[in-house]
C-alpha cells in the first residue's frame, strides 16, 4: 500500500486516512449495533482529533526527510557513523564496534546519545500540537 503513496502530498493525513476506513470497515463488518463504546460525542472528538493532526506542519514525507537529513548532519562522526550502520544497514553494535575499530560499550553510547540528539533535534523542527 506505501508504493501508492505521492510524496509531494501530506504523508500524516494519507496513512490516517487510511486508518479511518479500516476502522470504518471494522464497524460495518461487526454490525453498527455492536459497537456501544463510540458514542457521539466521543466520535466527534476523534474527527476534531483527526482536524487538528492534519493541520501539524512538516507533515509531509519530504519535509521529514529534510529534517531528518539536517538533523544527523548535526551528529558527531562516530554517532552518525553508528546510526547509518545500525539503521541503514542493519548491523549490530558487535559488527559496527569491529568496522569502525571501537568498543562495544562505545558503540552502544554512540546510538544511544545519536538517537537522543536526534529525538531533540526533531522535536525542534517538527513542532507538534496538543490534539486532545
Amino acid at each position: 500500500i506505501l508504493d501508492r503513496y505521492d510524496r509531494k502530498l501530506p504523508f500524516g493525513p494519507w496513512v490516517r486516512g487510511i486508518a479511518a476506513k479500516l476502522l470504518l470497515n471494522h464497524r460495518r463488518k461487526i454490525g453498527r449495533s455492536r459497537v456501544h463504546y463510540c458514542d457521539e460525542e466521543v466520535l466527534g472528538r476523534i474527527d476534531d482529533g483527526f482536524r487538528a493532526f492534519a493541520r501539524i506542519p512538516a507533515d509531509t514525507f519530504d519535509e521529514s526527510l529534510d529534517a531528518l537529513r539536517d538533523c544527523m548532519a548535526r551528529l558527531t562522526g562516530p554517532q552518525r557513523e553508528s546510526i547509518v550502520l545500525h539503521y541503514e544497514h542493519g548491523l549490530h553494535c558487535k559488527q559496527i564496534a569491529e568496522r569502525l575499530g571501537i568498543g562495544f560499550e562505545a558503540v552502544k553510547k554512540h546510538l544511544q546519545r545519536g538517537r537522543a540528539q536526534l529525538h531533540r533535534c526533531l522535536q525542534g523542527k517538527i513542532p507538534t500540537e496538543d490534539v486532545a
